[in-house]
């Protein structure tokens, strides 16, 4: 398992060894993908699924999605503090969220969806500052969604189908909000009529819930 001793020297190395622990966090890589391609032999620039930026020469885009992939994701991933865009769509991770995730300072993208994600929506991720699309549909949080995410100024899109969230809906902080995407979950009550206060909401999902009442706004696509 890679070391986290490794943050010591901010470069292309943390990079290495927050990439080489999650390899290690794999269990199984169908088709050895990870396991023939992430070794030490090459520089992590060359790795599928890395994109490095030009002039930093940091890993920049990490994306994992539609390898088949099972595992975990470690703490470690927040080492990797020049990362724009996370994706690991269709795969099956699973277990938590890291808390770490939050010190992707940096990350515009999270798209997490299709996958075996369990417990709550960590409430750190609302110290994404620069975050613009965050996607969970298709696994199995629980718990409410945690209202740091609007602190979270930039955020345009929340997609959060296909999931065991309960609770109230709390995102009417977040003026910026174009896609709302919460159906297939299991909220109840009424839908607040302050979510009409988002001016800029132009697509609104709340299908498959136990909502009660009407809701005067509706947004169509």
């Amino acid at each position: 398992m890679a070391s986290l001793d490794a943050a010591n020297f901010p470069n292309i190395t943390t990079d290495q060894f927050a990439l080489l622990a999650l390899k290690a966090s794999i269990s199984y890589d169908p088709h050895s993908v990870l396991t023939n391609n992430w070794s030490t032999g090459t520089t992590v620039c060359n790795w599928i699924g890395i994109t490095c930026g030009f002039r930093h020469h940091r890993v920049t885009a990490l994306n994992l999605s539609y390898m088949g992939l099972v595992g975990t994701i470690p703490p470690h991933i927040g080492n990797l503090s020049f990362l724009v865009s996370l994706s690991v769509i269709n795969n099956s991770f699973h277990g938590s969220v890291p808390n770490e995730l939050a010190h992707l300072y940096r990350l515009h993208r999270l798209s997490l969806e299709f996958n075996d994600f369990s417990g709550e929506i960590p409430s750190r991720m609302g110290l994404l500052s620069k975050l613009q699309f965050l996607s969970l549909v298709g696994n199995s949080f629980t718990g409410g969604i945690p209202p740091s995410l609007c602190n979270i100024s930039s955020l345009e899109t929340i997609s959060f189908g296909g999931n065991k969230l309960s609770g109230s809906i709390s995102l009417f902080k977040c003026k910026r909000l174009q896609y709302l995407s919460l159906q297939s979950n299991y909220f109840t009550g009424s839908v607040p009529s302050e979510i009409g206060n988002l001016t800029m909401l132009t697509k609104l999902y709340l299908d498959n819930n136990n909502f009660r009442g009407m809701f005067s706004h509706v947004l169509v696509d």
